[in-house]
């Protein structure tokens, strides 16, 4: 292997990746030859065939799919060194793999588009999952940064925080608890609940409240949508935690109301992490400088807008 060039490995990786010697030629713009040949010099140089033929497709064999590993964090290595590079030049670009709770997808895209107007080399590839799952994905390697309330403590991650991330009760304003001068947690016995999914940032929030007073939830709803939630809670089903940044509109549009619970709202923080041991490539960087500096005013203006829209 030691003679194997970096051309070869693009072929190898992206003959696995499309399943086919043609497109692979397709996408590297050579001939479908010069990838079976390319293919042939790893083979003949390891000792070992890469690919099996099933039917038009091919596959890798065991020892391809040994190989791919390596080739992928060879080929990421250089293209990362290439980015370092060009970041000592002022020009910053590439593409950063965000992951955010489900909460944060009603201000990270207003965020992001934010930044793409300083940064438009700099393409994001983004995706939502409750608490867990963004977890999960980022301590895999999944996704390289993550926008979260702040993460567990025994957690391999590093996390810093970029805005206030207020938590509220929130009801129909038909509901009877609306026009209550003020709540605690006992007068919510037995109050039909609107619940997200286990493992959710709100539903953590939730059952805390009720476990710290010794009290059992009333759950009416289950759902993994924070827009199904505001439905629900619209409907008259029952009363929710939600995020302050989920409802803003809704507040705003009189559709629901706070309720002047005890102890809210939750003030918390939302965060930007990464993995401890994950070096920052210059766009993952710009990406969490850009979250600390502007975060917090991007949110403003979201909230500032819903309130003129409102009085319109």
């Amino acid at each position: 292997m030691r003679n194997v060039t970096v051309r070869q490995l693009q072929m190898f990786v992206a003959s696995v990746d499309s399943g086919s010697f043609t497109r692979a030629a397709e996408l590297l713009r050579v001939s479908p030859a010069a990838v079976s040949f390319q293919i042939k010099q790893i083979e003949d140089g390891s000792g070992f065939s890469l690919f099996e033929r099933i039917g038009k497709k091919v596959a890798p064999t065991e020892a391809g799919t040994a190989l791919l590993g390596y080739a992928r964090t060879v080929l990421q290595a250089l293209h990362d060194a290439d980015q370092s590079l060009m970041a000592l030049r002022g020009v910053v670009s590439g593409r950063a793999n965000l992951g955010a709770v489900s909460t944060a997808k009603y201000i990270v895209p207003h965020i992001m588009a934010r930044f793409q107007q300083t940064y438009p080399g700099v393409s994001i590839d983004l995706r939502f999952g409750n608490r867990r799952q963004i977890t999960t994905a980022l301590a895999r390697g999944e996704i390289e940064l993550a926008v979260m309330g702040r993460p567990p403590d025994d957690s391999d991650l590093t996390a810093d925080p970029f805005a206030v991330h207020p938590s509220l009760m929130v009801a129909s304003p038909r509901h009877p608890l609306a026009a209550a001068p003020i709540l605690t947690t006992h007068d919510l016995a037995g109050v039909a609940m609107v619940a997200r999914e286990e493992g959710s940032g709100t539903r953590l929030l939730m059952e805390k409240l009720f476990a710290d007073a010794d009290l059992p939830a009333r759950i009416a709803m289950t759902t993994d949508s924070n827009e199904t939630v505001k439905q629900a809670v619209m409907a008259g089903m029952g009363i929710a935690v939600l995020s302050q940044h989920t409802v803003g509109l809704e507040l705003a549009l009189g559709l629901l109301k706070t309720l002047p619970v005890e102890g809210f709202p939750v003030m918390r923080s939302w965060f930007v992490a990464h993995r401890r041991a994950m070096p920052l490539m210059p766009a993952h960087i710009r990406v969490c400088a850009f979250f600390q500096a502007h975060g917090q005013e991007v949110i403003d203006d979201l909230a500032d807008g819903y309130r003129r829209a409102a009085q319109r």
